[in-house]
C-alpha cells in the first residue's frame, strides 16, 4: 500500500476517535460546572462560554508556532505532542471540584490543541493539488463521524456513569489515537525537499498572506464561520433542556450535537469535490447562504424534533466549508510554509470558537438564547456578503489588467 494511503487511513482513524472523545464532553460542559456549586442560571451561562472559548483563545496564540514547528520538523512530532497533551488535560478534568480548576485546565488544553489541523497540514502536504478537496474532505468524514458519534456516546456515558468516569474515558481515548499515529504513520519528507525546499521567515508568510486578496478574505471567512457556529453550542444543552421535560438531558443535547455531525458526515466528502471541479471559493459562496437558512429557523422551533432535523440540514451545509478552505489554502500557499499558513487559519478559527461563546452567552443572558440563532444567522450573512464582495473586486482587477 502507498504511504499516502496508508496515513490517510491511520489519520481517518486517529481523528476519528480524538474527535469522538473530545465532543464526548461537550454537551455537557454547562451541566459539569452546575455540579460544582449552586450557582444561578446567569453564572452558569456565563462560566459556560468562557470554560468553553479559554480553549480556543490559547489555542488561536499557539496555533501558528505549531504550524511552523511542523513545516520546519514534520508534522508526526506535532501530532504526538497534542495528541497525548489533550488525553493528559481531559483526564484531570474527571477529578477537578471547581469551575475555576476547570478553566485552567481547559486553557491547557487549548495549548495542546492542534491535533486535526496539524492531520489536515499532513495530509494536504502529501496530496495532489487537482484532487486535494476530495482527500481531505475524506479525512474530514473521520472527524465528523466522530463528531457524529461523540455527543451521542457521552451523554449516554454521562447519564449512566457520571461525569467523571466519561472524562476517564475520554482521555484513554485519545490516548489510543495519539499511540496509533506514532506507530502506522510515516512521514514522507523527501519529496518536498527535493522541489527546492525554501526557508520562509514569519514576515514572508504573513505578508504572502495579505498580499493575495482572496486568500486574506477565506481565512476572515474562518473567523466568521467559527464565531456564528460556535456561539449556541456551549448553549445547547441548556436550549434543549427548555424544549423537554425528559430526564436524560445530557442524551439528549447529545443527540442534538450529532444531528449536524450526521449532515456533515453525509456531505463533506461531496462538497470537496464539487469544489475540485468547479473551485473552492464558489462552492463556499453557496454554503454560506445555505448555513444561515439553516439556521435562523432554529430560533423558532417548539419541540425537539424540529431543532434536531434543522440541525442535521445546517450540518449539510456547514459540511464543506472547512475541506475547501483547506483546498484553497492548499491551492495559494507554497509547500514549505503551507503548514504555518494552515496555522494561521486555524488561529482564525480558534479566534472565532473564543469570541462566539462569550458572544452568545452575552446575547443570551440579555435577550434569551433563541436571539443567538438570529445573531448567528446574520454572521453567515456577513461571511457570504464579504466573499461575495471579494471575488467581483478581484474579477474588476483582472478585466482591468486584462
Amino acid at each position: 500500500m502507498p504511504i499516502e494511503k496508508k496515513n490517510l487511513i491511520i489519520m481517518w482513524i486517529a481523528n476519528f476517535l480524538v474527535s469522538a472523545s473530545t465532543t464526548m464532553i461537550l454537551p455537557f460542559l454547562s451541566l459539569y460546572i452546575e455540579t460544582m456549586g449552586n450557582f444561578s442560571d446567569q453564572y452558569v451561562q456565563k462560566w459556560s462560554g468562557l470554560v468553553f472559548g479559554v480553549t480556543f483563545l490559547t489555542a488561536f496564540l499557539v496555533s501558528p508556532i505549531w504550524g511552523r514547528v511542523g513545516d520546519r520538523f514534520g508534522y508526526k512530532p506535532i501530532l504526538l505532542i497534542t495528541g497525548y497533551g489533550i488525553a493528559l488535560s481531559i483526564f484531570f478534568m474527571g477529578f477537578i471540584k471547581s469551575v475555576e480548576g476547570l478553566f485552567i485546565l481547559r486553557m491547557f488544553m487549548g495549548i495542546v490543541t492542534g491535533f486535526i489541523p496539524t492531520s489536515l497540514a499532513l495530509i494536504s502536504s502529501q496530496t495532489p493539488r487537482h484532487i486535494a478537496g476530495r482527500t481531505l474532505g475524506t479525512l474530514q468524514m473521520g472527524t465528523v463521524s466522530g463528531g457524529l458519534f461523540g455527543p451521542l456516546i457521552g451523554g449516554l456515558l454521562a447519564d449512566s456513569v457520571g461525569f467523571s468516569y466519561t472524562f476517564l474515558i475520554t482521555a484513554t481515548s485519545i490516548t489510543i489515537a495519539a499511540t496509533v499515529v506514532m506507530i502506522g504513520i510515516s512521514e514522507k519528507r523527501d519529496s518536498v525537499d527535493k522541489q527546492g525546499r525554501d526557508s520562509y521567515t514569519r514576515k514572508q508568510v504573513l505578508q504572502h498572506i495579505s498580499g493575495q486578496r482572496l486568500l486574506w478574505t477565506v481565512m476572515m471567512l474562518s473567523f466568521l464561520v467559527q464565531m456564528a457556529n460556535f456561539s449556541i453550542q456551549p448553549l445547547l444543552a441548556l436550549y434543549v433542556d427548555s424544549l423537554t421535560s425528559a430526564a436524560n438531558i445530557a442524551f439528549l443535547s447529545g443527540l442534538a450535537f450529532s444531528a449536524t455531525g450526521f449532515g456533515n458526515l453525509i456531505a463533506t466528502r461531496s462538497w470537496g469535490r464539487i469544489g475540485d471541479a468547479i473551485g473552492y471559493e464558489k462552492v463556499l459562496t453557496f454554503l454560506l447562504i445555505l448555513s444561515a437558512l439553516f439556521i435562523i429557523p432554529q430560533a423558532l422551533v417548539t419541540e425537539l424534533w424540529q431543532l434536531i432535523i434543522l440541525r442535521f440540514l445546517f450540518g449539510i451545509a456547514i459540511g464543506g466549508i472547512i475541506p475547501c478552505v483547506t483546498a484553497f489554502i492548499r491551492l495559494s500557499a507554497p509547500v514549505s510554509m503551507q503548514g504555518e499558513v494552515l496555522g494561521y487559519n486555524q488561529s482564525f478559527r480558534f479566534l472565532g470558537n473564543v469570541i462566539g461563546p462569550t458572544f452568545g452567552g452575552i446575547v443570551s443572558g440579555f435577550i434569551g438564547i433563541s436571539a443567538v440563532f438570529y445573531v448567528t444567522g446574520a454572521l453567515f450573512l456577513c461571511a457570504f456578503g464579504l466573499l461575495w464582495w471579494s471575488r467581483r473586486q478581484i474579477k474588476v482587477l483582472e478585466e482591468t489588467l486584462g
